[in-house]
């Protein structure tokens, strides 16, 4: 990929607006059937992380849901791609933020397929605030709810129509070990977010159900231009050993190895995908 120019939008962000496009795998991604006859909820699967997993999931075989806030246009071409995979597609609009909505997608799967047996909680906020002073209280309690409250409301939603060999993926950040300063209330909640994945895996496991997260380093998605300065935006992630940002794709792998039987003994892990730098 090459390196973003400066650009500016407003949040959420949206793909069509992005230099360069960033690659979701719908020119390279092969399924094999590894996920045949699953039903997958993922939030936040318009466009980013999600879009690409939501690809590869149908492209392995797995019915999707589609949770996303209000970005219309980015979730029906989600939606496309999906549906040429020759799988079902649900979308659900909504604020993850509002606990009942979180209930109502996981209503809306059942409905629909009769079951969850993947949870991706991906759905995320963030703000860049150069001081503590600087943080709105609302954002603070906004980027708490949709970032690490939505995935307790959805998974203790979920849990009781998932059976033995399911599994529960939350999308947590390197920034939960390297907090940048200026994403404070990002940054708690992705720790959050892997603490929490950690302690479901343990409550879980009675029940054969898996949990595990997701550490991404810097990914080209919309929230990167819309809640990043132009001039932080410009060559997003250079600094990181392998000198780029990854792509959405590149990150899609590792959700369907957790999400596959073939993970059957991986529970309580978190895996980085983060260009090199470490979690340890």
């Amino acid at each position: 990929m090459s390196q973003p120019p400066r650009q500016e939008q407003s949040p959420p962000g949206v793909t069509s607006e992005m230099t360069p496009r960033p690659d979701h795998g719908e020119e390279s991604y092969r399924g094999f059937g590894r996920l045949s006859g699953k039903a997958a909820v993922i939030t936040g699967a318009d466009s980013g992380i999600g879009r690409a997993v939501a690809i590869a999931y149908a492209r392995e075989g797995a019915d999707v849901l589609v949770s996303y806030l209000d970005e219309h246009d980015d979730a029906a071409e989600t939606r496309r791609w999906v549906e040429e995979a020759g799988r079902r597609c649900v979308l659900v609009p909504g604020d993850v933020a509002d606990p009942a909505h979180c209930r109502s997608v996981i209503d809306k799967a059942v409905e629909e397929f009769g079951r969850v047996d993947v949870l991706v909680n991906n759905a995320a906020f963030q703000m860049t605030r150069e001081s503590i002073e600087d943080i709105p209280d609302e954002e603070w309690d906004h980027t708490l709810a949709t970032n690490i409250s939505a995935f307790f409301h959805l998974a203790k939603a979920a849990v009781p129509h998932m059976r033995p060999g399911a599994s529960i993926i939350a999308t947590t950040s390197v920034n939960s070990d390297m907090p940048p300063p200026q994403f404070l209330p990002y940054d708690v909640t992705k720790a959050g977010l892997a603490n929490m994945a950690g302690a479901l895996a343990q409550m879980l496991a009675p029940r054969g159900i898996r949990a595990n997260s997701v550490a991404p380093g810097p990914v080209w998605t919309p929230l990167i231009p819309s809640t990043m300065p132009p001039e932080q935006v410009e060559g997003f992630g250079s600094d990181f050993p392998l000198g780029r940002a990854g792509q959405p794709a590149e990150l899609a792998p590792v959700y369907v190895m957790l999400a596959s039987d073939e993970a059957s003994y991986v529970s309580g892990a978190r895996i980085a995908v983060t260009g090199g730098q470490p979690i340890l």
